[in-house]
C-alpha cells in the first residue's frame, strides 16, 4: 500500500473517531440546555448535569452520593439549615424538594429516546468550586 493510501485510511479513521467524540459532546451539551430551560430547576440552587453519555446511559450529577449524605449535601446547598435541628420542618421540606427535583431531573433526560438508565455521580467539582470538602465543610 502506498504512503498516500495509508495517510488517506489514517486520516478518515481520524474524522470518524472526531466525528463520534463530537456528537457525544453535542448530545451531552443538548441535555444539559434541556435541564437548564425546566422551569422547576432553573431556581434551584443546584443544577442538576448530564456529565456524559456511555451507551444508553447518562451520567448525572448530583452533590449527594454513598459518600455524601442528603444532610451534608443540604447543609452545602442551604447554609441556613445547619443552625437547625435534624428533625425541623425546614429540613423535611428541603429534602422532599431535593428528592423531587432530583428525579425531576432524572426523568427529562430519561425522556430523550436515546437515553434508558440514569448513573448518578458525586460532583466533586462543585464542592471544590464552594470550597469545600463532600461533607460540606470547609476544603481548607
Amino acid at each position: 500500500m502506498s504512503d498516500r493510501k495509508q495517510f488517506l485510511i489514517v486520516m478518515l479513521v481520524a474524522a470518524i473517531f472526531i466525528g463520534w467524540l463530537s456528537w457525544r459532546g453535542i448530545e451531552v451539551i443538548s441535555l444539559n440546555n434541556h435541564l437548564q430551560d425546566d422551569p422547576k430547576l432553573s431556581g434551584y440552587p443546584y443544577q442538576f448535569r448530564v456529565l456524559r453519555v456511555e451507551g444508553d446511559t447518562a451520567i448525572m450529577s448530583s452533590p449527594r452520593s454513598y459518600e455524601v449524605s442528603t444532610q451534608d449535601a443540604l447543609r452545602a446547598l442551604f447554609p441556613s439549615l445547619r443552625s437547625l435541628s435534624d428533625d425541623h420542618r425546614d429540613w423535611q421540606r428541603a429534602e422532599r424538594e431535593f428528592a423531587h427535583l432530583q428525579a425531576h431531573a432524572g426523568n427529562l433526560v430519561l425522556a430523550d429516546e436515546r437515553i434508558d438508565k440514569i448513573r448518578w455521580e458525586l460532583d466533586r467539582n462543585w464542592y471544590h468550586l464552594k470550597q469545600m470538602d463532600p461533607s460540606g465543610k470547609p476544603a481548607y
